[in-house]
């Protein structure tokens, strides 16, 4: 094996070990083998190239071109777009799997599952840094360089896995991979001095191999090669052995991640820390892979009020809402009575079970379950915060918290039945909530304030005036739900939403909670799902589309009260919240499924009977049955199309601009029907099949050159002599005299068909598409940019000599 095609090997080796980093940020690690299969193929491609050889740019675009081939062809039909012939087939599906994989990054917890989205991510990335250490360390010859992208690698790995995938093993192969290769490019720069000074060459060994300090039967090593041995052993060791034997290191990139012995408990006093959920709702609302996370069964009477509440954002700084720090304290077994309720409100409602699995692919901190909540039954370390009544997630170690992943639990929740008139009738809240939930800060644009008094205008009581909002925004206030907005939270944020009017149900719930609280009416947010679609078999699933939030108002006397200003098809309007007169019944009927979530009704309604808000909401007769503004038909836009196909066809003609431009240039040449043009192609084309050309050599003897090398038929011969010989007269002939030559162009061309002949298939392809003339262009651009940089400096020069010189002399 040749000093570079080892060097090769080592540079795959190399980037194959680091890539086993990555192995722990999914839960399979059978994408390893491809990836190796994959960077054998990208290594062999750049080691056929240079071998035949060609420029360092039309290697690595080889291996470039070669790799997207392979990724396409592998991944093709897996992106299920709606396209159809081959384009559709190679690259629409495959850009739109590509981009379901960065959305399945953004939505699964680590350890995340192989999908193909996420197996087309792993494989492309390391195949990029495959290609940029093959760069370095063999086309460029750098392998001390080849470590940065080595680096990367690694540091992405552990930087994502929090630590939790940079284990020892991981390190160990990384660094074993990079010193491998700095072993045989230095064996390969030692082969190329001869021999190595210091050690005799042994009967096994040569100088050309790289083994030439091998004594005689010994076996052992080369000096150098021994020492470098000895020097990256040391380093790994001290590398794994430093962090463990300092604590104040406090474990490094190598130490433990979880498992420490401590309380592992936050304990009485302990906080729930800011955390925004907010961060992939929008992603979650946009997903192409709609996958299902939680699943249930409940006995509720009432399936559409059947929300999953994860957690309440109470806090407004300004910038956006969030959870506030609170005490936490253990799980009671009977959780305390919601703020608010009363026994009146309390005895119209009833108690009802639900139980409920999630994904083992949904890793939340915080429990949803319905609300209110009074008892809850699950396994693991679990707190509860009063206030929002949520469970989190406890600690379990360093840098580890119980979540819900895979977790069954169950939960008694109330169903809650309040009327308008109780709503409507209650008394002032407790000062202590209106103090807190009413805070809003300095810099709200007074557009809010404006906007929600001119709203509520001849409201009497907050009940009004949060029902006159709520049908603002839902109803008659002429928005647009659109999952595409920017996300933004802060107060400018809701002043640019009241303004364009459209938004998703983030913009709604911060916006109605924003104007409540600016007429002193508490409010908050609530995060989690909707009810989720029910099944034949009576469970009900929950999926990553059902993500929402949604603004809670309180009312002394029934407590938090979920509000839905978000105009989104399948979402149900309260029956306590609704502009209709209330009903004479003291408790109100049963609040209408959403669509997604009840069983549909064996006749549609009327459209004269349909109440003006569903008309909104799209939940009345042939309305209900359109599908949403978002689904659209699918597949990819046709400026995704013409993208995909011009970068593909520009991939697929790099390989043809050599041929390309010897064409033109011939024909050029050809056209002009001048001697030493012509003569010029003939050398150019001698020169195509190896032939270099001889500048020192006069036009006869050129001629009689290129026959002998290029074994030419007598035919052939005779037209490259023609051509000499008009050359001659061209060159030295007395003005006047010169002869016309009408074949000139014929006679070439027959030449290089005489040059072209005695050629193999491979040599021919050679001269054809990768035309060894094409050096000229390499010339022409250093000519060109040496009289660049000469008339700059000469500009420069003159400038400097025009500027006046104060004080001279």
């Amino acid at each position: 094996m040749s000093g570079r095609a080892r060097v090769t090997l080592f540079a795959m080796l190399a980037t194959l070990f680091t890539s086993w980093s990555l192995a722990a940020l999914v839960d399979s690690s059978g994408w390893v083998l491809e990836a190796g299969v994959l960077l054998a193929v990208q290594s062999a491609v750049g080691a056929g190239v240079r071998r035949v050889p060609l420029g360092r740019t039309l290697t690595v675009a080889s291996q470039v071109l070669v790799s997207l081939l392979v990724l396409m062809f592998l991944f093709a039909g897996k992106g299920e777009s709606t396209g159809t012939g081959t384009m559709a087939y190679l690259v629409t599906d495959f850009g739109a799997l590509f981009q379901r994989g960065v959305q399945d990054v953004g939505e699964f917890a680590i350890p995340a599952p192989l999908t193909d989205g996420i197996r087309l991510l792993l494989l492309s990335g390391v195949l990029l840094i495959g290609l940029l250490v093959d760069l370095l360390a063999v086309t460029l010859r750098t392998a001390a360089a080849a470590g940065l992208p080595l680096l990367a690698l690694y540091s992405v790995a552990a930087g994502l896995s929090g630590g939790s995938g940079a284990s020892w093993v991981s390190f160990l192969l990384a660094g074993c991979g990079y010193l491998l290769l700095l072993l045989a490019e230095g064996r390969d720069r030692l082969a190329q001095w001869g021999r190595v000074f210091g050690a005799a060459p042994g009967a096994r060994g040569s100088a050309g191999s790289g083994y030439a300090g091998l004594g005689p039967g010994s076996g052992q090593a080369l000096a150098p090669v021994r020492t470098g041995r000895r020097i990256g052993a040391v380093a790994l060791g001290i590398a794994l052995a430093v962090p463990a034997a300092l604590p104040a290191l406090g474990g490094g990139l190598l130490g433990a991640r979880g498992g420490e012995a401590g309380d592992g408990g936050v304990g009485v006093g302990g906080t729930i820390s800011a955390v925004n959920p907010l961060v992939s709702l929008q992603g979650s609302l946009n997903t192409q892979d709609n996958r299902v996370v939680l699943k249930y069964r409940t006995d509720s009477p009432q399936l559409g009020e059947q929300y999953l509440r994860i957690l309440a954002l109470d806090e407004f700084n300004g910038v956006k809402w969030e959870a506030s720090g609170r005490a936490l304290t253990d799980v009671p077994e009977r959780l305390p009575t919601p703020p608010g309720l009363s026994e009146q409100a309390r005895a119209t409602g009833i108690e009802i079970r639900t139980s409920i699995s999630a994904a083992d692919t949904y890793a939340q901190r915080y429990l949803p379950m319905p609300y209110p909540a009074t008892s809850v039954d699950i396994p693991g370390k679990w707190r509860f915060e009063p206030a929002g009544r949520t469970l989190v997630g406890d600690q379990l170690g360093r840098d580890r918290f119980q979540n819900v992943q895979g977790a069954m639990y169950t939960v008694r929740s109330l169903l809650l039945r309040p009327t308008a008139e109780q709503l409507q009738a209650a008394p002032e809240p407790n000062p202590a909530i209106k103090a807190e939930y009413t805070k809003i800060p300095d810099n709200l644009p007074a557009v809010v304030g404006d906007t929600a008094r001119q709203v509520t205008k001849g409201a009497k009581d907050d009940y009004t005036r949060a029902v006159k909002i709520q049908d603002y925004f839902a109803v008659n206030g002429g928005f647009r739900y659109d999952t595409k907005v920017a996300s933004g939270t802060g107060p400018q944020a809701i002043a640019r939403f009241l303004a364009d009017k459209e938004g998703f149900c983030i913009h709604f719930a911060f916006s109605m909670a924003a104007m409540s609280r600016s007429l002193g009416i508490p409010a908050r947010v609530a995060v989690g799902f909707t009810p989720g679609e029910k099944q034949s078999d009576g469970s009900v699933n929950v999926s990553m589309r059902d993500a929402h939030a949604w603004p809670e108002l309180y009312f002394e006397g029934v407590g938090w009260t979920r509000f839905e200003p978000t105009p989104r098809q399948g979402i149900t309007i309260p029956d306590y919240s609704r502009a209709e007169a209330p009903a004479a019944q003291p408790s109100a009927p049963t609040a209408l499924p959403s669509q997604s979530a009840a069983q549909p009704s064996a006749a549609p309604s009327k459209a004269q009977d349909c109440p003006p808000e569903e008309k909104k909401l799209g939940q009345c007769g042939a309305l209900a049955q359109q599908p949403k503004a978002d689904s659209g038909a699918g597949g990819p836009s046709l400026r995704t199309v013409l993208t995909w196909t011009l970068s593909v066809l520009a991939l697929l003609a790099l390989p043809l601009l050599p041929l390309l431009w010897r064409t033109r240039l011939r024909g050029r040449r050809l056209a002009a029907g001048q001697v030493l043009a012509a003569w010029q192609e003939l050398a150019d084309a001698a020169w195509d099949v190896g032939i270099a050309p001889d500048e020192a050599l006069s036009p006869r003897r050129a001629a009689a050159r290129v026959v002998v090398l290029g074994r030419l038929t007598p035919e052939a011969a005779d037209a490259v002599h023609r051509v000499a010989e008009a050359v001659e007269r061209s060159l030295y002939a007395p003005p006047g005299t010169e002869a016309a030559y009408a074949d000139l162009a014929a006679d070439v061309l027959l030449a290089r068909a005489g040059l072209l002949a005695p050629l193999t298939r491979v040599g021919r392809a050679r001269a054809v598409f990768l035309p060894r003339s094409a050096a000229r262009l390499r010339w022409s651009a250093a000519a060109r940019w040496s009289a660049w940089t000469a008339r700059g400096a000469d500009l420069l020069a003159r400038t400097r000599a025009r500027i006046p010189v104060r004080n001279r002399g």
